[in-house]
């Protein structure tokens, strides 16, 4: 965009996002128009009535949904893939038989958001969400066919809780960096409250609701064809499977955060080589040729039937590509709007406590314009002179950082990419997203700065 400066105040400005947001339920909900097409219908009326410069409005709203797909369309599209795949084969009954052999079947939900817990750990929420679910849904299928929420919930509580809270994700380590805080403080902090958070916001809250909204599995990732191989793979071959892009990513977020502390030269040739081995959508894309082979090719299958098979992974998830999309145009839109920029110079001078103000105002700005990671740079960009001319002691530093994080993490709604990806993948309609995973987003967020601010009252005390 060329340079531009919103003439409107925060307050119409947060009454255009407060209309447009209340548009979009009101359309999906009342008028059952399609979420496709009332995000781009209601993202288009928002730059106008923000006064967007109208030459300007066509390229935001189109920048919005292309840095949106950028990554979401590659890494449902493979993932989609390395699903059907597994379904196909035979693997996910193969394996979910397995895991409730193990666990048992009332165990199962929760073994299932630990298995997601470390995974979690190097894998991005996205990535690691669609590498997951074929799993979680065969689980499910195996255990309860209308309880989804049961089984899906947790697993996509963990993944959330893993990215937000942990380094290497890029989260908390840009808010380290704003604040410079020790990453390995806040790596042991951030360990220290992962469980409970998820243990209650997804977990518990995932019994809770599923218990009261009942939904099927999704057939997603397709059915096991009646014509398919005889010879199913072993359940250790799809957790190898499932392990790789596991590993390959942990090269890269592993090695990003050695280069940011000077460990390793960012410059190397093989810094770099691994480094992009374990982009996500690298470490699928390898994940996927491995998998067609191991469960298609050295299986028998080959040629057009696998071709086809594979093929048939991309009808299902189009729906969630292109609505996920729209979602980052809004959200794009808002977020050009200077709604956030707005907010932020309003909250900066509420004479609050350093970290319940970064807290707060990352919030407010996440509730907003959508992205979190828009909400966590612009509250700690604010909090950050405080910070850094405080006297604060390593521990409080970490706590200010993951509160930051935690308020990033704050509800998300309709003007979040994360919201549709969620809520379509687990086949939800916007009404029961709204019901389950923004209210666990809010659980996640709340109960973190609870817990943060305990340890910063202590790390006070020491």
């Amino acid at each position: 965009m060329d340079d531009w400066t919103q003439t409107l105040g925060t307050g119409p400005l947060l009454a255009i996002a407060a209309g447009a947001i209340a548009l979009i339920l009101v359309l999906i909900i009342v008028f059952k128009v399609h979420a496709f097409l009332t995000l781009i219908i209601v993202s288009l009326l928002t730059a106008l009535v923000a006064q967007v410069p109208v030459s300007e409005i066509a390229t935001t709203l189109l920048g919005g949904f292309g840095a949106t797909l950028a990554s979401v369309a590659l890494l449902v599209g493979l993932g989609a893939m390395l699903g059907r795949l597994i379904e196909h084969s035979g693997g996910a009954k193969a394996l979910a038989d397995r895991f409730v052999e193990i666990f048992g079947e009332k165990r199962a939900p929760f073994a299932l958001g630990v298995a997601s817990l470390i995974l979690g750990f190097p894998m991005f929420f996205d990535a690691g969400l669609v590498m997951m679910l074929p799993i979680v849904f065969a689980v499910a299928r195996r255990v309860s066919k209308n309880n989804v929420l049961l089984f899906g919930l947790p697993a996509a509580a963990a993944f959330s809780v893993m990215h937000v809270f942990l380094p290497p994700h890029p989260g908390p380590v840009t808010a380290a960096g704003l604040y410079g805080a020790n990453l390995g403080i806040v790596l042991l902090l951030g360990l220290l409250i992962a469980f409970p958070v998820w243990y209650v916001s997804g977990y518990l809250w995932a019994k809770f609701i599923s218990a009261r909204i009942k939904l099927p599995v999704p057939a997603l990732f397709g059915s096991i064809d009646d014509d398919q191989p005889v010879n199913p793979p072993k359940p250790m071959t799809i957790v190898l499977i499932l392990l790789l892009p596991m590993f390959l990513i942990f090269l890269n977020t592993g090695l990003t955060t050695l280069a940011s502390e000077g460990v390793v030269a960012s410059d190397s040739l093989w810094v770099q080589v691994l480094t992009l081995l374990g982009n996500s959508f690298v470490a699928l894309l390898i994940t996927v040729l491995v998998a067609t082979y191991v469960l298609g090719t050295r299986r028998g299958e080959n040629g057009t039937a696998l071709e086809k098979t594979l093929d048939s992974s991309f009808g299902p998830v189009a729906s969630v590509i292109l609505i996920t999309g729209a979602g980052g145009m809004f959200g794009g839109v808002l977020r050009a709007s200077g709604i956030g920029d707005a907010l932020a110079d309003t909250l900066s001078d509420l004479g609050l406590p350093v970290i319940v103000a970064a807290y707060i105002i990352a919030v407010v700005i996440r509730l907003a314009q959508g992205s979190a990671t828009v909400a966590l740079v612009t509250a700690a960009g604010l909090a950050a002179p405080a910070v850094l001319a405080g006297d604060f002691n390593p521990l409080q530093i970490a706590a200010i950082t993951l509160a930051t994080a935690a308020g990033s993490v704050f509800a998300g709604h309709v003007n979040d990419s994360g919201f549709w990806l969620v809520g379509r993948l687990m086949g939800m309609d916007v009404k029961t997203t709204l019901k389950t995973w923004t209210v666990q987003q809010a659980i996640e967020s709340v109960l973190a700065f609870v817990l943060v601010l305990a340890v910063y009252g202590v790390a006070t005390l020491v």
